[in-house]
């Protein structure tokens, strides 16, 4: 297999009747009308005028058509660039005037964000087996191409300025669908819950490519609710791969309704990932599931996996795991904590690194050297066991009165608060050139959280230079459809209540 439309075409041809999608409908799709609907896809892209090499922008939310549209770019020998609907228009235009796309599709069936972004373009309609799809050659002019062995770009979150898009080979792909699947002990008889977007690595990489590597099926869900989580648990998910935010959600809702737990479901993998776990929400966690909780590390620009653990239950493990196999990693201890030497840049190197950044050279040598070796841009620290732990953002490292603050320790403390559904803290320069530490908490209603309580609750678990100045509750906050927190966003957003 050396095209990602090629693990389908392989399913199709062992288990043609197994199931490949649950559609959000409720629709049931086999691998041999998946096959036929990629096969359909393809043609209309060539006949609309995609050549190899092209690029093909998917604006759409979780659903069979979106997936179709990836693999039918790769079958057509071009890149399928997948966007979140749910963008602005300005957003929307600066991805689009960056990738250059020959095409633009739009899956209108599902999301009423894709139907506004086609009717801005002029999009014709095309009513086929998998969705209605929304079609139109894009107006920039287009500009040079990826190289072949690019399967898909993503621009990546949070970004400003100029857009950033990631690209992914089919090899890069391909090796993560292999090493989810394993980590993940997912077989042909599995289940996916597919709330994850495929607009983002985690769900493109994790889930999609990890289902179709081994002939599973996968439930996708346009939108993330816990309500919708919960009936396909009881209905029989057995793989659910998720952001601590679906996690706290789906225990509050069955706290709130008085449901029953999960402890008699076929469920056999749940893991977290995006943001660093702490024992206390660990422990809730696998309470509440009954299962170990997995935690992993990666980033877009590593097809999503860098670490992962494959814990028994019950470990008293908060790290991201070792390397996974054919991974490398290493710190540059020169950028790091002065005062603890164990402390440095996370840098990795295998087969999950992506070959650059789309038309920008001078930003990919920034970040990959020559010698294969990826800057992630993360503080981490290597236990006697080879499991990396990751501490901060080098760049969102608090210097507060001299000392180093790690913003995930900060909201570890918050978090383990029963009426935090998570935090976020960040670091505002005073003027002198000190910084104090603000946090955002999440909670269900604000309104009912005693920020003094609160505050005397992280105080109790944090020495004093780490404590936030501020503490803002809010009962949602800044994310992008992955669930992660956009830190950036968060002065700006609470400006009003900063001041």
């Amino acid at each position: 297999m050396t095209r990602i439309h090629h693990l389908i075409e392989r399913a199709a041809d062992r288990t043609p009747d197994a199931f490949a999608v649950r559609d959000v409908d409720g629709r049931a799709v086999t691998y041999a009308a998946h096959q036929r609907a990629i096969e359909t896809a393809a043609d209309l892209l060539v006949g609309a005028g995609f050549l190899p090499g092209d690029r093909l922008l998917v604006v759409a939310e979780n659903c069979h058509a979106t997936s179709v549209l990836i693999f039918a770019a790769s079958r057509a020998g071009g890149v399928a660039v997948p966007v979140n609907a749910r963008m602005t228009d300005a957003e929307m235009t600066r991805i689009v005037e960056h990738a250059t796309p020959r095409l633009i599709a739009c899956t209108t069936d599902i999301s009423p964000e894709a139907t506004r972004h086609a009717g801005a373009v002029g999009a014709t309609p095309h009513a086929t087996e998998f969705g209605t799809i929304a079609l139109t050659p894009a107006r920039p002019g287009l500009g040079e191409g990826a190289t072949l062995e690019t399967a898909v770009i993503l621009y990546t979150t949070g970004t400003t300025g100029a857009p950033k898009g990631v690209m992914l080979t089919h090899g890069n792909l391909i090796f993560a669908g292999k090493t989810s699947a394993e980590l993940r002990d997912i077989e042909a008889h599995d289940l996916i819950y597919g709330a994850l977007p495929m607009t983002h690595v985690f769900g493109l990489a994790s889930m999609l490519m990890a289902a179709s590597t081994r002939g599973a099926a996968i439930q996708f869900e346009a939108r993330f609710r816990p309500d919708r989580l919960y009936e396909a648990l009881k209905a029989g998910a057995t793989v659910f791969p998720g952001v601590p935010q679906m996690h706290a959600l789906l225990m509050s809702y069955v706290a709130e309704n008085g449901l029953d737990g999960l402890r008699d479901v076929p469920l056999h993998y749940v893991s977290s990932g995006g943001a660093p776990l702490d024992m206390a929400w660990k422990r809730k966690a696998e309470a509440f599931y009954g299962l170990a909780l997995q935690n992993g590390y990666g980033m877009t620009e590593t097809t999503a996996g860098i670490c992962a653990t494959k814990n028994p239950f019950g470990t008293p493990d908060v790290s991201c795991g070792p390397p996974l196999p054919g991974v490398e990693i290493m710190l540059d201890t020169a950028i790091g904590d002065s005062a603890d030497a164990t402390v440095g840049e996370v840098l990795t190197r295998g087969p999950h690194v992506m070959a650059g950044y789309y038309r920008n050279p001078e930003a990919t040598a920034e970040v990959l050297g020559p010698d294969g070796w990826l800057r992630t841009g993360d503080l981490g620290r290597i236990d006697g066991d080879g499991f990396l732990h990751i501490v901060g953002r080098a760049k969102e490292l608090i210097i507060r009165g001299g000392f180093n603050v790690y913003p995930p320790e900060v909201e570890a403390a918050f978090n383990d608060h029963p009426q935090v559904v998570q935090c976020a803290v960040i670091g505002r320069m005073l003027p002198g050139g000190d910084e104090e530490v603000l946090a955002f908490v999440q909670c269900a209603d604000p309104d009912t959280l005693d920020l003094d309580a609160l505050r005397a609750f992280a105080a109790a678990r944090l020495t004093a230079y780490k404590r936030p100045a501020r503490i803002i509750a809010a009962a949602t906050l800044p994310a992008a459809p992955s669930g992660k927190i956009l830190k950036h966003t968060l002065a700006s957003v609470f400006a009003d209540r900063l001041t």
